[in-house]
């Protein structure tokens, strides 16, 4: 377990594009935290550190971004308005999961069952209007 202290969402994003080295083919980034926590900013700096110039934004309303402009693609994924199971499994995880890019899924904590037993768990926690901790475990 590894426990990061970012004072900014620049902090945050820089912290992500680090993470992006270290990131192999295969991977599956579990991401859990409170809105406004620091998800997408770490997604940010993962897809610049991977070398992709992609706008990137919360899948929210359409669950699924890909990223493929970079070292590995990037499929970024977004659980916040999945009910059920059977809604997920509608999107074919699977696929994804054991595929040739890096998953990175925010609010995974909503069907952690879903989630690999490879997945790297990323906790974000608000600590002030600036302040977030960030745990990988």
């Amino acid at each position: 377990m590894a426990t990061f202290i970012s004072n900014s969402p620049a902090e945050t994003e820089k912290w992500g594009g680090d993470f992006a080295r270290k990131i192999e083919r295969g991977a599956v980034v579990a991401l859990q935290g409170d809105l406004g926590s620091g998800k997408t900013q770490f997604v940010k700096g993962l897809a610049a550190g991977l070398g992709s110039t992609a706008h990137v934004t919360s899948p929210t309303f359409t669950l699924l971004h890909e990223y493929r402009d970079g070292r590995l693609p990037i499929f970024h994924f977004d659980l916040f308005r999945i009910e059920d199971r059977q809604s997920a499994d509608r999107l074919g995880l699977d696929d994804y999961f054991f595929g040739d890019g890096v998953s990175v899924i925010e609010w995974a904590d909503k069907l952690p069952e879903l989630m690999p037993k490879h997945a790297i768990w990323i906790c974000f926690e608000i600590k002030s209007h600036t302040q977030r901790i960030i745990v990988v475990k």
